[in-house]
């Protein structure tokens, strides 16, 4: 599993574009129900560590899926920093009273830095996280490079007022690229750069119209990614792709594994399962790499799927977890995993018999 997951990340390196379908991060369940040797890593965090790279996610936004949050009239995007913090963390369990410490040693041969965590009376545990400046930096610069590109504001929040080394670095290497590099380019754009605490973020994302770009480290976009998704429509109603400082391109469904859906189909019951966040992974990695080879041809099939999945579920033809929140017209209709696939694959049909 382990070389399966490098070997990976190294192709998307080498080939600039790659898919990634829901996989599984083990735990303790997983490992008798699969045989493996131990619960390894997250997937997701061992490639997005070698990419170093940037989520961007964004809705997938159709005519009858209106957002639950009544103010929102545009896309919220999320950008989130796919480096570092929990999902590579060391974790120790505290058996006993004792003192747990953080410790760094210099490599320059001075003496170590060490604070104090906490005096543990008993038990407990221990988590420690890292970042680097480098990886923040491309961060920063992901971020402002997406929000000059679709010409939207850029919003970064953090809690700094806790954490006043670990977020308040990102915080100062935010400010410090945005005005030696960015702040001309986003006055002459129309745009702005805004930081608030995350707390705020969250009450004033509520009441924003959208169209906006929300940058969050790792884990605060990993819950508030979901978090928008399911207010616009669903989970599997969002895009998802990974762009490293290198260029490279790895396109994902927004959500994880649909666990019980697949129980079911493995032992033959019908399921509606919504394919959409994996259909519009495949068609934007179809059309980044038609604009990377010179093929027109297949960015326009890619984007007449897009097309085709987005009408098909505006003509009512959607899977159970949009059937709940459609608009009544035209009346919803639930329709099993496969049907929905076949729709969207004769609405393509159609619209490409059209265009000749």
């Amino acid at each position: 599993m382990w070389k399966v997951t490098i070997d990976a990340a190294a192709a998307i390196m080498k080939y600039g574009v790659g898919v990634k379908c829901a996989t599984i991060t083990p735990n303790a369940d997983r490992v008798k129900e699969y045989g493996l040797k131990k619960q390894w890593v997250s997937p997701n965090a061992t490639i997005r560590g070698m990419l170093d790279g940037t989520v961007f996610r964004a809705p997938i936004l159709a005519g009858n899926i209106r957002p639950s949050v009544r103010y929102w009239k545009k896309p919220i995007h999320i950008g989130r920093h796919a480096y570092g913090d929990v999902y590579e963390n060391s974790e120790i369990r505290v058996p006993c009273p004792g003192v747990g410490e953080l410790v760094f040693t210099p490599a320059d041969g001075s003496p170590p830095v060490r604070r104090v965590i906490h005096q543990f009376a008993g038990p407990g545990i221990l988590q420690g996280i890292h970042n680097t400046a480098a990886s923040i930096r491309n961060f920063a610069i992901a971020c402002f490079t997406y929000a000059l590109d679709q010409k939207i504001d850029l919003w970064f929040s953090t809690k700094d007022t806790i954490s006043k080394i670990y977020d308040a670095e990102f915080r100062r290497i935010f400010e410090e690229e945005f005005s030696a590099r960015w702040k001309e380019r986003f006055r002459e754009a129309e745009i702005e750069y805004f930081f608030t605490l995350i707390d705020d973020a969250v009450a004033r994302i509520i009441r924003s119209e959208g169209g906006i770009l929300w940058a969050c480290k790792n884990y605060d976009g990993d819950v508030m990614s979901d978090m928008l998704a399911s207010a616009y429509g669903s989970l599997a109603m969002m895009t998802s792709v990974l762009v490293s400082p290198q260029g490279c391109f790895e396109y994902e469904a927004a959500h994880g594994t649909v666990q019980k859906h697949y129980y079911k189909h493995r032992a033959g019951e019908k399921t509606s399962t919504n394919s959409m966040a994996l259909i519009f992974a495949w068609t934007g990695a179809l059309k980044k790499r038609g604009e990377m080879d010179g093929t027109p041809g297949v960015s326009a099939f890619a984007a007449a799927l897009e097309e085709a999945a987005i009408e098909t579920v505006e003509r009512g033809i959607m899977t159970a977890d949009l059937v709940r929140i459609a608009e009544p017209d035209p009346p919803p209709r639930q329709v099993t995993t496969e049907e929905f696939i076949d729709s969207i694959a004769a609405a393509l049909t159609k619209k490409r018999v059209a265009q000749g």
